[in-house]
C-alpha cells in the first residue's frame, strides 16, 4: 500500500530535456536506445533521477542539476542572419551573438528568415521550447509588415476569414492598419502558428508584395524599447515563470539571478554592442 509520499527525484526524460539535449520525446527515444547511464548503468525510460546520480548521454557526463536553471534570452534579430547553427554559404548565424553555455546548448523557438527581423527567443530547455513552439499550445505571433500594392477591406476580410495555401489553409487572426500611404503600408497582423514564411506567404497569395517583416511579439513577450537591433537580453526568472504559464507547463519558481550573474550577463551585452550589426534599413517607428 503506498503510503502517500512522492517518488524520490525528477524523471530522466525531463531532466535531459531541461538540459537542453533535446525535447522530451527525443530523450525519450534516446534512453530506448540505449544512449543514456545513471551510475554507470545503461538506463530505462521512466527512471527517477536525483542531484546526487551520475548521468552521461552518448558517454558524455550532465553536470549535477542541482543550481541547473532553465534560461531564456530575448534576441532582436537583424535581417541578414540566418537561424541554423551553421552555413555552408559562411552568413552570418543568430547563434554568432549568443551568450556561450557551460553545458547543454541554445534551442530556438521557432525561426525567422534571412530578411525576417524582430523578435526570438532561445531557452536551454527543450521541454519550454518544444510547448512553445506546438501547436496545441495556441500561442499567437504578431508581426509589422510593409505591403506593397493595393489593399483593401475585401482583401483583409479574405486573409481573416483563411486562403489556402500550399501546404493547407491559413490565416491572419487579426490585421490592423499602422499608417503609410498609396501602395506603401504598414499593418500589424497575427498568426496562430509557426509554418514556414506563413506571413509573407498569405499576403502574396492576394498579389501584392511583402516588403520589410519584422516579429514585434511571441505571445505576451514583447521587444523591450532598449534591446536595440542585433542586441538580445537574458529574461529574468519571473518572466520565464509566466513564459512557462503561456506554454501551459507549471511555473518553475526559480531563484533570482545572483549579483555576480547580472554583472555576468551586463560583460556579455557591452561586448556585444561593440560588435557591428549587418547593416539594414531602418524599421518604421
Amino acid at each position: 500500500m503506498s503510503d502517500g509520499t512522492s517518488p524520490a527525484g525528477e524523471k530522466l526524460q525531463k531532466v535531459l530535456a531541461r538540459s537542453g539535449l533535446g525535447s522530451r520525446r527525443e530523450m525519450e527515444r534516446a534512453i530506448d536506445a540505449g544512449r543514456v547511464t545513471i551510475n554507470g548503468k545503461v538506463a530505462e525510460l521512466g527512471e527517477r533521477v536525483t542531484d546526487h546520480d551520475q548521468i552521461e548521454f552518448d558517454g558524455r557526463r550532465l553536470p549535477s542539476t542541482e543550481g541547473n536553471r532553465c534560461r531564456v534570452i530575448l534576441y532582436n534579430k537583424p535581417v541578414g542572419e540566418i537561424c541554423s547553427r551553421h552555413d555552408p554559404e559562411g552568413r552570418p548565424t543568430v547563434y554568432d551573438r549568443l551568450p556561450r553555455l557551460k553545458t547543454g546548448r541554445w534551442i530556438s523557438v521557432g525561426r525567422l528568415d534571412f530578411n525576417t527581423s524582430g523578435l526570438l527567443l532561445f531557452t536551454n530547455s527543450g521541454e519550454l521550447a518544444n510547448k512553445l513552439m506546438h501547436p496545441s499550445s495556441v500561442i499567437d505571433r504578431e508581426y509589422l509588415v510593409r505591403i506593397q500594392g493595393e489593399v483593401d477591406d475585401e482583401m483583409k476580410k479574405r486573409l481573416v476569414k483563411g486562403v489556402l495555401l500550399d501546404d493547407g489553409p491559413a490565416r491572419f487572426t487579426d490585421i490592423v492598419e499602422s499608417g503609410g500611404e498609396g501602395r506603401n503600408r504598414w499593418f500589424y497582423c497575427v498568426v496562430m502558428e509557426g509554418r514556414n514564411r506563413e506571413v509573407r506567404r498569405l499576403w502574396e497569395s492576394q498579389g501584392v508584395r511583402v516588403s520589410r517583416l519584422k516579429r514585434v511579439r511571441y505571445g505576451s513577450v514583447f521587444i523591450p524599447s532598449h534591446v536595440r537591433v542585433g542586441q538580445w537580453i537574458e529574461m529574468e526568472p519571473r518572466e520565464i515563470d509566466d513564459l512557462c504559464v503561456t506554454a501551459g507547463l507549471p511555473k518553475l519558481g526559480q531563484r533570482p539571478l545572483t549579483q555576480g550573474e547580472k554583472q555576468t550577463l551586463e560583460r556579455q551585452r557591452r561586448k556585444l554592442r561593440k560588435s557591428p550589426v549587418p547593416a539594414q534599413r531602418r524599421d518604421k517607428p
